[in-house]
């Protein structure tokens, strides 16, 4: 059955949600230093200094007297928001697996966040190749952006990947044998992915949250974004939410009548494909 899209609100959306989330990141520092204040003064004036180069609306007071503004808290309440309206809206395309749970449904949003960042990617690099070799005015921020942008969709499209069952597998024994073996190669293999998440967060979190993201490391360019700060933390997110989603597929799929993998085209595929594209 050919599945509807969900129209311009489905892109609209998850392009609200980046540019929220963005905005939170670029401002973070003012959160850190109202809501979990600094022992060392010599740090809170590191990044204080920090913070205050690099605030988008400088003019603008904070609330109670701190550092978050208005703006800020806005934005911090708008993501969540955000967020629930694009799982609930979002439309599976035709080939795409849909699941039964709510989880399932956020994989697929952020799938479509995705999307949009690499979108936005594609743009800054235009505009740089333009400013570089037309313009001859090479911009400081692009190739910065472009990167952090990128390791952020490489993390992302990970967790999207493992809703859609599309990391690589190799069948050439779990087709071989009955269905009843297979559920226990799925189960080990997530027993694994769990273990590999508990064991990478329970001995990365004291290094990533307090040395990377509290101490709000920069990349140490003309740019100077902070990749370090927030990168490694996400890592972490994301391969918990891997690790979450990693169940859920495997309960998901425990009734699942045997499928043999051949390399035969897939005659549905390709016509699911079609559809997508808008060919006849």
């Amino acid at each position: 059955m050919q599945k509807n899209s969900g129209g311009i609100l489905e892109w609209l959306i998850p392009l609200a949600f980046v540019a929220t989330a963005s905005w939170l990141v670029w401002h973070l520092p003012a959160f850190l230093l109202d809501w979990l204040p600094y022992t060392s003064e010599s740090l809170k004036s590191q990044v204080t200094e920090i913070y205050l180069r690099s605030d988008v609306t400088p003019e603008m007071a904070g609330v109670f007297g701190g550092f978050v503004d208005i703006v800020d808290i806005g934005a911090l309440i708008l993501l969540p928001i955000l967020a629930v309206i694009g799982t609930k809206t979002v439309q599976p395309a035709a080939m795409e697996y849909e699941g039964t749970t709510a989880m399932d449904r956020f994989a697929l949003f952020i799938g479509r966040v995705t999307m949009m960042m690499i979108a936005i990617m594609t743009v800054v690099m235009l505009y740089e190749v333009f400013m570089r070799y037309i313009l001859e005015k090479p911009t400081e921020w692009a190739n910065e952006m472009t990167l952090w942008f990128a390791s952020f969709v490489f993390l992302m499209s990970g967790y999207y990947a493992m809703q859609q069952r599309s990391h690589i597998r190799i069948f050439l024994l779990y087709d071989a044998v009955p269905r009843w073996l297979q559920r226990v190669f799925d189960t080990i293999s997530t027993i694994l992915i769990v273990m590999f998440a508990f064991f990478l967060v329970y001995g990365s979190y004291q290094q990533v949250f307090v040395n990377k993201l509290y101490k709000w490391e920069l990349y140490g360019s003309a740019f100077n974004p902070p990749i370090p700060a927030t990168l490694q933390p996400m890592v972490l997110i994301v391969i918990t939410l891997v690790a979450m989603q990693a169940i859920l597929n495997l309960i998901a799929d425990w009734n699942k009548e045997p499928e043999i993998h051949t390399d035969e085209p897939d005659e549905d595929e390709i016509e699911m494909i079609k559809r997508a594209v808008g060919q006849d």
